[in-house]
């Protein structure tokens, strides 16, 4: 028997909650998160799909012992308390890809009141290829192009890809400490990032890459066959050789990949901005306040990146907002008053195709 309030907060509770509330009220949908930096994120996601109808509320999973994390969230569904009113959002990590192997990857891609990012984390999305050059912007204010990010993504992506599938292959083992993911990131690092030497260190990534991977298959020799299975069953999940890096650790990527090269780009940005105004300043005065003008408009790069929106436009994203839509299709035709009933054509079940661990029949 519970002792404590807290022990009696599930889906139950804001169902009630809800009903108690005037007819024409919005209904409230807690979305819990696992830390801090989360909080925003699942914000921009979940205030799409606000309407005159519902909304959402976006918590910690504790405000008493300010306890955060995936494990921590997921108490929520271990205890069956998620539910239509209350929902848990997590970063997707290795369990997406896992694909429930283990008891949290079950959790986490068949429940239909768990959301999860599909790519390993919130820093993917925010490293973004597609939208590093915007990011730049923002940080700079100077627009011009002087390195391709998505070029130089995409051929890190492909140096890694093999390495990664044995990643994951271990990770679908008892033994995946063998070959665990700092074992996996440690050969994966780029080294120190210069402009004009960039190609450089992913040509160092795939001769690191190339003779892990012949460690690997002397220590497995057997694994040729399960390997290429999985190789195809990432490829149909979504992870291609192009795009690897999304699925990477998110720390990793953002500290060891993306932020030195950005420092880098932007450091020459600002030098060519700061250079122009000296070469077209007619006198000293005039020189100075220009400068002093640029420095206090430029922004942080490190704050830009997080503020960073442009993954909005990737299909992983996409595939994170249909499995929201097709819950509050539920979710709306469960709370529609009896008096007003939802003409058929808008109760026809969706013949959009659903990813791989959101079943419409799990609802039931």
């Amino acid at each position: 028997m519970a002792k404590r309030l807290r022990e009696y907060i599930n889906s139950d509770y804001f169902n009630a909650a809800n009903k108690m509330r005037a007819k024409a009220a919005r209904k409230r949908i807690v979305a819990y998160v696992e830390s801090y930096d989360d909080v925003y994120f699942w914000r921009m996601v979940l205030s799409e799909f606000e309407n005159d109808k519902r909304y959402f509320e976006v918590m910690l999973p504790s405000k008493i012992n300010l306890s955060k994390g995936k494990k921590q969230v997921l108490m929520n569904l271990i205890s069956n308390q998620v539910g239509e009113a209350m929902i848990a959002c997590v970063d997707a990590d290795y369990d997406y890809l896992m694909q429930g192997v283990t008891e949290t990857s079950k959790k986490v891609i068949s429940n239909p009141y768990v959301f999860h990012t599909y790519v390993y984390a919130i820093e993917n999305y925010q490293c973004y290829a597609p939208s590093l050059h915007d990011v730049c912007v923002m940080a700079t204010l100077n627009d011009h192009l002087i390195f391709d990010f998505e070029e130089y993504l995409r051929l890190y992506s492909q140096a890694i890809f093999p390495l990664f599938v044995w990643s994951i292959w271990y990770y679908r083992r008892p033994n995946y400490g063998e070959f665990c993911i700092s074992d996996f990131c440690k050969v994966i690092e780029t080294g120190h990032f210069t402009i004009a030497n960039a190609y450089n260190g992913i040509a160092n990534v795939r001769h690191k890459v190339g003779r892990k991977i012949l460690q690997l298959q002397k220590n497995n020799p057997d694994a040729k066959e399960t390997y290429l299975a999985l190789k195809d069953e990432l490829k149909k999940l979504g992870v291609t050789p192009d795009t690897t890096y999304l699925y990477i650790q998110g720390h990793h990527l953002n500290d060891n990949v993306v932020m030195p090269m950005l420092n880098k780009v932007c450091e020459r940005l600002r030098r060519e901005r700061e250079m122009e105004i000296h070469s077209k300043a007619v006198h000293n005065t005039q020189m100075r306040n220009e400068l002093s003008s640029y420095q206090h408009s430029v922004e942080n790069l490190a704050s830009m990146l997080k503020k960073n929106n442009g993954y909005s436009r990737s299909p992983q994203y996409q595939k994170l907002k249909g499995d929201i839509r097709r819950f509050l299709k539920r979710f709306d035709k469960k709370n529609q008053p009896k008096d007003h009933p939802i003409p058929e054509t808008e109760v026809q079940p969706t013949t959009t195709p659903i990813p791989h661990g959101h079943h419409e029949d799990s609802v039931d």
